[in-house]
């Protein structure tokens, strides 16, 4: 643990952990199998570093897959209370510097989130999915597993991202589709007055 690091009551921290300098800790957070940075504000009530929602299907019942790899929080990185964020499986999960999460995201296992990226709150992502520099994303935005979202690309609130996003896009919907191609679709099918 570092120096100047402030860890309130009900905090849990376990096995494989090194926190470094200037970091807050919020009360009954628990962290496990973690590499946080300096600089780094954790809310209350955080999981960090357990195992993800990672299993393998067949017939005879399904069958979890055992997590091997760690949570990586990189420098001025801020997480907002009861955040739930997966140690990797075989992989780490990391996420950039001066990234902010708001109250309630849940990132998934093998995620890689880039530098300078905002998300409202009920943000999720699943796992394995990569996730470039400087995106911002509205309230409940859920972005599908195994895809690439580029760098600079903004995401309406409430919208779907289930396919690849390339740099500087604004999308919203769901399945989310460039801003204005769905604001085109919205106006022919609704009308340009709406209640």
């Amino acid at each position: 643990v570092g120096k100047n690091t402030v860890i309130k009551s009900g905090v849990y921290i376990g096995h494989n952990c090194i926190i470094g300098e200037n970091v807050i800790i919020e009360n009954n957070a628990v962290i496990t199998n973690s590499i946080i940075g300096d600089n780094v504000k954790i809310g209350r009530n955080c999981s960090i570093g357990q195992s993800g929602f990672g299993f393998a299907i067949n017939s005879n019942g399904n069958e979890k897959i055992f997590h091997k790899g760690r949570v990586i929080l990189q420098n001025n990185v801020q997480i907002g209370s009861n955040c739930c964020i997966d140690r990797g499986s075989f992989n780490d999960t990391v996420i950039g510097e001066n990234t902010y999460l708001d109250n309630m995201c849940h990132i998934a296992h093998n995620v890689i989130i880039g530098n300078n990226c905002v998300f409202a709150a009920f943000f999720g992502v699943a796992g394995s999915a990569i996730i470039g520099n400087h995106v911002l994303a509205g309230g409940q935005v859920g972005i599908n597993g195994h895809i690439k979202v580029g760098d600079r690309v903004r995401i309406a609130a409430q919208s779907g991202v289930f396919t690849d996003v390339g740099d500087d896009e604004n999308i919203m919907g769901s399945p989310a589709i460039n801003r204005f191609k769905y604001i085109k679709n919205f106006k022919k099918k609704y009308g340009k007055k709406t209640n």
